[in-house]
Formats: structure tokens, C-alpha cells, sequence
């Protein structure tokens, strides 16, 4: 057990955010997300939602300062429902850890998958919130 770090993170989990490096993207999935298909490198964090997880993460990872959007979440296909709850919690999280962080952007599904595709990894949770996932750009550590 570490001091000051969450304990709902595991340290497969914090091995890889510190292997991350600036311009990588973390993606946070729900339970409903194809993430072994889409990427050779998933971590498993069954029975955690992404709020509890970007709580944990939060504090320990700088999003990256140097683009538009260091936050993504998937846009809901045409006529879908979804509950817009979900990125109003996710929210309050980032606001908490970096508030200056901009507004949380959206992409289409299907480019939303090409990005996990491409991401460092993928952390599958136990969120059942259907939209659930979110994409973390890593920005630089500040110094001091």
C-alpha cells in the first residue's frame, strides 16, 4: 500500500500510467466496450466505475496542455438515449483535479474506436453507464 495514492488503483494500472508518455492517450471504458478487440494492452478493473477511476488517476497524471481537446467522450449514435448525467460526474472529477482543463470534446463511435485503437491502453471497468468511456491525452509533469 502506497500513501496518497488511491487503492482502487492497481499497480498494473500504475505501471503503465508511468510508463506513458506525453501525447498518449489512456482510455477509460465501460463494461460494454470492446477493448480486447480494439487493443493488444487492456487493464481490467471490474466492479470500479470510471468516476471512482479518474478520481484515483486524477491527481497523478497531467492532461496534456498542448492541445484542443486532452478529454474526449464518445458521441451517442442518431437516436440513441444515454444519460447526460454521466459526463456532467465525469465532470466534477476533472474540475476537481485540473479545472482548467477545457470542455470535455465528442467524437462519432467509430472514430472513438480508430482512437482506442491507437491509444497506449485501454482500462476496462465495471461502469454500466451506457457512453461511459473516456479518453485522457497525458500531458508533461511540471516541474517543482
Amino acid at each position: 500500500m502506497l500513501k496518497g495514492i488511491s487503492p482502487l488503483l492497481s499497480p498494473e494500472l500504475l505501471a503503465e500510467l508511468c510508463r506513458m508518455g506525453h501525447g498518449d492517450e489512456i482510455v477509460l471504458s465501460d463494461a460494454h466496450f470492446p477493448a480486447h478487440t480494439l487493443n493488444k494492452r487492456v487493464i481490467r478493473a471490474d466492479g470500479l466505475t470510471v468516476t471512482q477511476l479518474l478520481d484515483g488517476i486524477l491527481p497523478l497524471f497531467e492532461l496534456d496542455a498542448y492541445v484542443e481537446s486532452p478529454v474526449i467522450m464518445m458521441q451517442p449514435v442518431p437516436g440513441d438515449t444515454f444519460d447526460p448525467n454521466v459526463e456532467v460526474r465525469y465532470r466534477e472529477v476533472i474540475d476537481r483535479h485540473a479545472p482548467k482543463t477545457p470542455k470535455i470534446a465528442r467524437i462519432e463511435r467509430f472514430a472513438f474506436y480508430e482512437r482506442a485503437k491507437q491509444a497506449y491502453c485501454v482500462l476496462l471497468t465495471g461502469e454500466t453507464a451506457i457512453y461511459g468511456n473516456i479518453i485522457l491525452k497525458k500531458g508533461v509533469t511540471p516541474l517543482g
